[in-house]
């Protein structure tokens, strides 16, 4: 299994570089908090711009740090030996939506059922116990990227989940702020809207959370963490366009 994802970063990493680093510009900081972190119980916590498109940078920053690189990519000789020590969360309804989805899948993804949205009907599920089971398992021995908006609307609520989940598994918590992604990528981030756009990634330090605190307190930690809470919608809404408020996963 890891041959084959392995197989499938490095042909995603190669068709999506030029994408990231010439046809856009991606600028990395804080990139130094993953110098020495464990290779497990590990959790990024995002904002969210495009289904795809965030995720596959992720991906290139972590296997361009196992190479050494931390504050860019450098040329991609990393996707010979890619760091796949890593999960995603990503809705079931997503990554069952096209081919490339599916591939997409095979690379990391910790499907969910607790959606936004199902068959473009707004729904509001309670959190599924085989989700936190999953995601668990997976951060036993792996890194996990999250997106507790579960949308690319910028300053959605949070959800509890992701806050119960590190309640109950103490993990490490990276915070991470990403932004360009909707200016540069389409809804899905596999179609470019513009070039020329300054993609940027800033990796902040590990929190210091109170795993006893109440899950309420946690999420809104984290929502400050990744600028997505109402202090920070009313200082900086300006930056945001109204074509990147309109998807969900």
């Amino acid at each position: 299994m890891n041959i084959v994802r392995k197989a499938i970063y490095f042909v995603v990493g190669l068709i999506s570089y030029p994408g990231l680093t010439m046809v856009n510009k991606l600028e990395i900081t804080g990139g130094e908090h993953l110098r020495d972190l464990p290779k497990r119980k590990v959790i990024f916590v995002s904002n969210h711009q495009t289904y795809f498109a965030d995720v596959i940078t992720f991906l290139h920053i972590f296997s361009a740090a196992k190479w050494g690189r931390f504050n860019g990519l450098g040329i991609p000789w990393y996707l010979l030996n890619p760091f796949t020590r890593v999960y995603y969360v990503a809705a079931e309804e997503t990554m069952r939506g096209s081919w490339i989805s599916r591939l997409f899948a095979m690379a990391g993804a910790l499907t969910v059922k607790r959606t936004w949205r199902s068959e473009g009907k707004e729904v509001r599920r309670g959190l599924d116990p085989s989700d936190t089971r999953k995601i668990t398992r997976a951060l036993e021995n792996n890194w996990v990227i999250t997106f507790p908006q579960g949308t690319t609307k910028p300053f959605a609520p949070g959800r509890k989940g992701t806050a119960l989940i590190i309640k109950q598994t103490r993990p490490i918590v990276i915070p991470v702020v990403i932004n360009g992604f909707w200016r540069a990528f389409n809804k899905k981030g596999l179609k470019f809207k513009k070039r020329g756009v300054l993609l940027s990634v800033k990796f902040k330090a590990p929190l210091e959370i109170d795993f006893d605190a109440s899950t309420e307190s946690i999420l809104n930690q984290l929502m400050d963490s990744i600028e997505q809470s109402r202090d920070h919608m009313m200082q900086g809404a300006h930056h945001w366009s109204p074509m990147a408020m309109s998807s969900s996963y």
